[in-house]
């Protein structure tokens, strides 16, 4: 089948900066796959790609470049060449969003009852990094919005002001009126015998007193002996993140999960491999009895809407757990999409 594809670059820009590990985003660059084919006439199938700086193993300097070139091999072929895109999730995902957006005619990628806009999808109220007032008023307006899973990124201010925070969400919300999920980023420190109270399981020990579902990343990924240790000595359950970036085969896939053995595995589509490597690390979680969720990762909402499409096709209708798939709705200037976001759910509007 032939096919024709044109990349635009865009530089999107923030309502509020955005606080990660990696330092405080004010503006996000994206690059759109727009695909066009004979074979659909008047049709235009559009992807997102969207790596994140200093973090996705396919941000590279000559992205753009290779992003072409990759596109170039598809037109060519008429097929998407996994194997040699296994490397590039971010570009994998927006080339899979933009094919089926192509054939589908809609950006409704897949027929699930999210699809038909008769369910949402749930999700998480995320607080970002920030100083503790910040971070206060933030968790503030997330409890006032209504959202009864609330995920606090930590590792920004210092350890005693975030267990603050935990106190008073759990002096005025039990463990079943609000789930509480962490984010670590890789802050903390394994084995820190020169300082005990830094270590990584003396603070999992003190965050266990405000019955945490579960937190991500404590520690810095690429230490599979020592994640595996903390994730059998935890008094919480474990989440892996970062740790999954670049582990693209599904070999290795399986290899991680069965030597770290985590509670939970967070999977990021466009830093983990994109829609089919997605597909695989649920499956691979299953085979493993670990639990699983999806999450955004600062997409427009061109790629929120691809994930969300796929996190319905994924887990089925009456999705229980809370995902991560608000991020999309951060920019001032973002791209107007059937996605919205209300009561704690995310919902597609099939007659935009």
């Amino acid at each position: 089948m032939e096919y024709k594809i044109d990349i635009t670059e865009r530089e999107f820009h923030f309502k509020q900066p955005a606080g990660t590990s990696r330092g405080i985003y004010t503006t996000r660059k994206s690059w759109f796959i727009r695909m066009s084919s004979p074979s659909f006439p008047g049709r235009t199938g559009i992807g997102e790609c969207a790596p994140l700086p200093q973090l996705s193993c396919d941000d590279t300097p000559q992205y753009a470049k290779t992003l072409r070139a990759l596109c170039d091999k598809f037109e060519q072929e008429g097929a998407i060449d996994y194997a040699l895109m296994r490397p590039y999730p971010s570009m994998l995902f927006g080339l899979e969003t933009a094919l089926l957006n192509l054939e589908r005619g809609c950006t409704a990628l897949f027929d699930t009852p999210f699809s038909r806009g008769e369910e949402g999808i749930p999700i998480n109220g995320l607080v970002w990094m920030g100083s503790f007032d910040e971070m206060l008023k933030r968790m503030e307006r997330k409890i006032e919005e209504g959202s009864r899973c609330i995920k606090l990124k930590i590792g920004a201010i210092d350890f005693d002001s975030e267990l603050e925070l935990l106190r008073r969400i759990r002096s005025r919300f039990s463990s079943r009126e609000m789930t509480i999920r962490l984010d670590a980023n890789g802050a903390f420190k394994y084995g820190a015998t020169e300082s005990p109270e830094e270590d990584a399981l003396y603070k999992l020990e003190l965050l266990s007193q405000y019955a945490v579902h579960s937190i991500e990343q404590p520690i810095a990924a690429r230490q599979w002996g020592n994640m595996a240790e903390l994730c059998r000595e935890s008094p919480l359950p474990i989440a892996l993140d970062e740790e999954l970036i670049g582990v693209n085969r599904p070999d290795m896939k399986a290899q991680l999960l069965n030597i770290i053995k985590p509670a939970y595995i967070v999977i990021k589509p466009s830093l983990h491999g994109g829609m089919k490597g997605t597909e695989e690390w649920v499956e691979a979680a299953k085979a493993h009895d670990v639990g699983t969720w999806v999450t955004s990762a600062l997409e427009s909402n061109i790629g929120l809407n691809a994930i969300a499409q796929l996190t319905a096709h994924i887990y089925g209708p009456n999705i229980s757990m809370p995902q991560g798939l608000g991020t999309g709705l951060l920019f001032e200037d973002n791209i107007d999409m059937p996605v919205s976001v209300r009561d704690n759910a995310i919902w597609y509007s099939p007659s935009f």
